[in-house]
C-alpha cells in the first residue's frame, strides 16, 4: 500500500508543471544609446558649458516620477522597464560620478551617433550635431574607464559581464538625422549605412570579447513618422496612406534594419556562446500608428503630446520643456511625447514586446532562461 502511494505521488510530481528557473540572473545592465535612453548624461555635460537642458523642467517626468527626471519622456524609458523586470535599480548616468555602478550604468546621451564627428567632417557632410552629443566610440571609452572599478582580471571581467545585460541602442537614427542639414538624398544617406552597421557590429564584438553574453541591439525607428521629417517634407507626395508618414525615410529605416539584422546573424555564427538579440522598434511603432486604438492610443498617432503649433503640435524652436509649451492632459493616449522620443505608454509596450516577443529575436526572457 505504501509503495502504491509512493508511486502515485511520484506520478503526480511528474505531471505537475515545472516552473522555469533562470540559468543565471542579470546582476547589472549597461546601456548605450541616445536621448531616448539617456537618464541624465546630457544634463551633466550641459552644466559644464552652462547650457540648459529641457529635461530639467516639467512636464518631463510628470507621469511617473512627478518631477523632472532627466529623461526625454513623461515617465519611464524602455531601459527603465527592463531594469524593473530584472529587479535592478534604474540606471544612473555614467557621468554622474557620485553614483555606484555595481548594478549597471547608462552611457547614453542626447543626439548620440554611431559614427564619429571626424567621419562627417572627412566626408564634407554638414551636420546638426550638438556639442553635447557623443558618438558610440565615446560611450565605449566611458565603459572602458568604468571597467577597472567593476573587475580587475580578464576572468573576473568575463564572469561579471557574463551576468550583465547589455543594451546597444536606441542610437541608430541619429546618424541620418544628423545629415539632414547637408540636404543629402535618401539614396546618398544609404551609401553610408554599411559603415554605420560596421561600427555597430564592431562595438558588439568589443563587448562580447570583454565577456558580454547577452546583448540587445535595437533597430532603427520609422524616421518618416518623426515631426522633423514630416515638416521638412510638408509638400511631399511621398506619404504612406496607411500611416501618414514620409515613405522614403521609412524605406531608409527598413534598409538600415535589414543590414543590421544580417550583421547580427553573422556575429551569432562567430559568437555561438553569446545571445545577440535583435530588438525591433520599427514594427511596433508602425503598428501603433496604423492601429492606435488597439493599443489605447486614442489621440492622433503622429501628433506630439508635449509641444506647440501646427498639424503635429511640434515646432523646432519651441520644444517641450521651454516656456509656454505645455503637455497634453493624458500622455498615455499618445505615441510620441516630445517629437524626439516616446511616451511612457509607448515605452512600456515596446519593452514588453522585447521581453516576451514578438518584437525581439529571441525575446529577452527566452535568452535569459536558456
Amino acid at each position: 500500500m505504501k509503495r502504491t502511494t509512493l508511486i502515485i505521488l511520484s506520478l503526480l510530481l511528474l505531471l505537475e508543471p515545472i516552473q522555469p528557473t533562470p540559468s543565471h540572473k542579470f546582476d547589472s545592465i549597461f546601456s548605450f544609446g541616445d536621448a531616448c535612453t539617456d537618464t541624465g548624461n546630457v544634463n551633466v555635460l550641459a552644466k559644464k558649458v552652462s547650457w540648459s537642458v529641457y529635461t530639467d523642467n516639467l512636464p518631463y517626468g510628470v507621469t511617473f516620477f512627478h518631477r523632472p527626471s532627466k529623461r526625454f519622456s513623461d515617465g519611464r524609458l524602455i531601459v527603465d522597464f527592463l531594469a524593473e523586470e530584472f529587479g535592478l535599480p534604474y540606471l544612473k548616468p555614467y557621468l554622474d560620478k557620485n553614483e555606484s555602478f555595481r548594478q549597471g550604468a547608462n552611457f547614453a546621451v542626447l543626439s548620440a551617433t554611431a559614427l564619429d564627428e571626424t567621419f562627417f567632417m572627412q566626408h564634407n557632410i554638414t551636420t546638426s550635431k550638438s556639442p553635447l552629443s557623443n558618438s558610440l566610440s565615446s560611450q565605449l571609452q566611458w565603459f572602458e574607464e568604468l571597467k577597472p572599478s567593476l573587475c580587475q582580471t580578464p576572468k573576473e571581467c568575463r564572469d561579471y559581464f557574463g551576468r550583465s545585460l547589455f543594451i546597444l541602442g536606441q542610437i541608430l537614427g541619429n546618424d541620418y538625422i544628423t545629415m539632414t542639414p547637408s540636404s543629402l538624398s535618401v539614396e546618398q544617406m544609404m551609401s553610408y549605412t554599411s559603415t554605420i552597421i560596421q561600427t555597430i557590429a564592431g562595438t558588439i564584438k568589443k563587448l562580447i570579447d570583454q565577456g558580454a553574453k547577452t546583448v540587445v541591439v535595437p533597430g532603427n525607428i520609422p524616421m518618416g513618422c518623426l515631426p522633423v521629417y514630416l515638416l521638412i517634407n510638408g509638400k511631399s507626395k511621398d506619404y504612406d496612406s496607411s500611416t501618414g508618414c514620409i515613405e522614403k525615410y521609412n524605406v531608409l529605416s527598413r534598409y538600415h534594419n535589414s543590414l543590421l539584422l544580417e550583421a547580427i546573424k553573422k556575429l551569432r555564427i562567430k559568437y555561438r556562446d553569446a545571445k545577440i538579440i535583435y530588438a525591433d522598434i520599427y514594427k511596433p511603432i508602425i503598428d501603433f500608428i496604423r492601429f492606435p486604438q488597439r493599443y489605447g492610443f486614442t489621440s492622433k498617432p503622429l501628433v506630439v503630446c508635449c509641444g506647440t503649433g501646427g498639424e503635429y503640435n511640434w515646432h523646432q524652436l519651441k520644444q517641450c520643456g521651454t516656456p509656454n509649451v505645455t503637455a497634453c492632459q493624458n500622455p498615455s493616449t499618445y505615441v510620441n511625447w516630445d517629437g524626439r522620443c516616446f511616451t511612457e505608454a509607448t515605452n512600456r509596450y515596446i519593452a514588453n514586446s522585447w521581453l516576451k516577443g514578438p518584437y525581439a529575436d529571441p525575446p529577452i526572457l527566452d535568452a535569459h532562461t536558456n
